[in-house]
């Protein structure tokens, strides 16, 4: 028998995200101490929801966890932009994540989303995580649910393990070491290289490249830490020696649960 919000959805084009989400919370399962989720409109079995999220929040370092606020997990089958109407439709566009839209039809491309946060709205009320998982392959969906996961618990993990992590970046930056994890981390990095022509210490585009440099390696080492993955070489891509560096590290400020373990070769000894 489909439950209420399955009802919901199909009885409607498009739902806003926070209108959704508050409704339909009281139907949330709960998953440990952090997490409750919600599947809507989108067949998931025993073995999806361990691969969506139990064995995700069962990797989860200890401190990373204790981190995070709590989280109500929606998955739906799609996500969509609000498209800007009116006078906004010059100027550059911004929304807010809680007015997305949970729609039951492939949207364009060009208002397509993946997922959606919107972070707790005062104190004991949850964050909320939407992801959008039709035609979404699993290890997508791994990346995006441990890049948001890193993002939503930095406020409140330890700042000493991010001025470390500072530290290893200004080593690169001096010794002129090329590449970065990922898109956003690339992106942050050649446009302090741009503006900057030399390194001059903790700038507030240093600070921008840092934030987007330890979300991506954070979201790599979490990643790694719950499902087999590859590193894909390419030309923007950090040496594995320096990128092997910065997850030691980030191992060192935030152990894996027992049994897990980011190097293979550790799971052998």
């Amino acid at each position: 028998m489909p439950s209420p919000s399955d009802l919901a959805l199909e009885s409607a084009a498009k739902l806003h995200l926070g209108e959704f989400a508050a409704r339909f919370q009281p139907e949330s399962l709960p998953l440990g101490d952090r997490f409750s989720y919600l599947a809507a409109a989108v067949p998931v079995g025993e073995d999806d929801l361990r691969e969506y999220l139990v064995e995700p929040v069962a990797a989860l370092p200890a401190l990373v966890r204790a981190a995070l606020p709590p989280l109500f997990v929606l998955l739906v089958p799609y996500l969509e932009r609000p498209v800007a109407s009116g006078k906004h439709k010059a100027t550059r566009q911004t929304f807010l994540p809680q007015d997305s839209l949970v729609v039951m039809d492939p949207p364009d491309e060009k208002v397509r989303l993946t997922l959606a946060y919107v972070p707790p709205s005062g104190d004991g009320q949850p964050g909320i995580l939407a992801f959008a998982v039709k035609d979404v392959d699993m290890s997508e969906y791994h990346f995006h649910l441990f890049n948001a996961l890193s993002r939503a618990a930095f406020d409140r993990l330890p700042e000493t393990a991010f001025s470390g992590f500072m530290d290893l970046l200004r080593g690169e930056l001096k010794g002129r070491v090329h590449g970065e994890v990922d898109q956003l981390s690339w992106a942050a990095k050649q446009n302090l290289l741009n503006k900057q022509a030399s390194f001059r210490g903790e700038t507030k585009l240093f600070r921008e490249y840092a934030r987007e440099s330890f979300f991506d390696t954070l979201t790599l080492y979490l990643h790694g830490l719950c499902c087999d993955i590859d590193v894909e070489p390419g030309p923007r891509q950090i040496a594995s020696r320096h990128l092997r560096k910065r997850l030691e590290y980030l191992r060192g400020q935030f152990p894996p649960p027992e049994g897990y373990a980011v190097f293979p070769e550790e799971l052998k000894n």
